[in-house]
């Protein structure tokens, strides 16, 4: 099988290798699925550029999203799922062997059934940001007669959990950097976008809330952000975080503490089982209900890669960047 593999980190064009392997068999609980698309991530040109993260194995297979059709089953695996339309998680997470491969093993809870109406390139979309954003939106408890701050909403985090969040009947206000930015977190539905270059993001708030603040902030640079979360946060306010610039942060802490503000940080590939349930079985409900949509910025052949790496760290494109891998 085709795969894209790295054996050493740096510049994409640099390290990035198109080469062949075995088609992986699965083992016990395990899956084996035909890879139709790869996502690729910011998180996949992290972990390729390297920056304190090293390579824990020899050889990487690179890219945690992808969706295809699963053709093997391990044992312990209904064998009803032969020829099932599957969306990946984690497919590169702790596991040399990514989704950047014609094939990829995994165990069989990793391969979710998509449903029919979704295609699989809008499958490969999911993953790390549709999991993320759900868990966030869940977390930050988005509901009717609340209101959500949705930070960089026109990132692929950022663009579901407003669509997630205006779905559960909450009021979503989104921050952008240009203009075409605000347009697409609007496109996903919020219902009012303050540009936070040009606009002042805290008297923009106060004013819309009546003085009152938001109910929850889902974050996705606490570094720089957190300063103004006691003049934008409601009492007993919460701040949901899933990223941020740099490996430390300064807190407005006694202010913080004084409104009662509760932070939550965390990675999505490592939330509990339950958590992880019932992420799972919420987006499902969006996905068969068509909540969603799924945008897709480019669609690029295996043999493309570094090219696709290089437009996920540019941050120029709206949407997922895919490898497609039948092109």
């Amino acid at each position: 099988m085709r795969v894209v593999f790295y054996t050493r980190q740096g510049e994409a064009r640099d390290v990035l290798n198109l080469g062949d392997r075995p088609i992986p068999d699965p083992g016990p609980g395990e899956v084996c699925v035909c890879v139709r698309f790869s996502g690729v991530n910011p998180s996949d040109c992290k972990s390729r550029r390297g920056g304190g993260r090293e390579l824990f194995a020899p050889m990487i297979i690179p890219h945690s999203d992808g969706a295809g059709v699963i053709d093997a089953v391990g044992q312990g695996v209904d064998p009803s799922r032969m020829g099932e339309r599957v969306w990946i998680w984690n497919g590169q997470w702790q596991r040399a062997f990514g989704t950047a491969a014609e094939w990829i093993a995994l165990p069989a809870a990793q391969a979710v059934p998509l449903p029919a109406t979704l295609n699989e390139a809008e499958g490969a979309c999911l993953g790390i940001p549709a999991l993320t954003a759900m868990h966030a939106v869940r977390k930050a408890g988005a509901q009717h007669g609340q209101t959500v701050l949705v930070a960089g909403g026109a990132g692929s985090v950022g663009h579901y959990a407003i669509q997630m969040a205006k779905a559960r009947g909450a009021c979503v206000i989104a921050t952008a950097s240009t203009a075409s930015k605000a347009a697409h977190a609007r496109a996903a539905g919020a219902d009012l976008v303050l540009d936070y270059r040009r606009e002042d993001i805290v008297g923009g708030i106060q004013e819309i809330t009546e003085g009152r603040g938001v109910d929850s902030i889902i974050e996705v640079d606490l570094a720089a952000n957190a300063v103004s979360y006691p003049s934008v946060l409601a009492s007993h306010g919460k701040v949901i975080a899933y990223g941020m610039t740099g490996s430390e942060v300064s807190l407005p802490a006694l202010r913080m503490k004084q409104k009662g503000i509760t932070l939550t940080l965390f990675r999505i590939y490592d939330i509990t089982e339950p958590e992880r349930a019932g992420a799972l079985e919420e987006l499902a409900f969006f996905l068969r209900n068509k909540s969603l949509k799924h945008t897709i910025a480019l669609r690029l052949p295996l043999e493309r890669v570094a090219e696709a790496h290089e437009a996920v760290e540019r941050g120029e494109v709206f949407g997922r960047v895919l490898l497609d891998l039948q092109a």
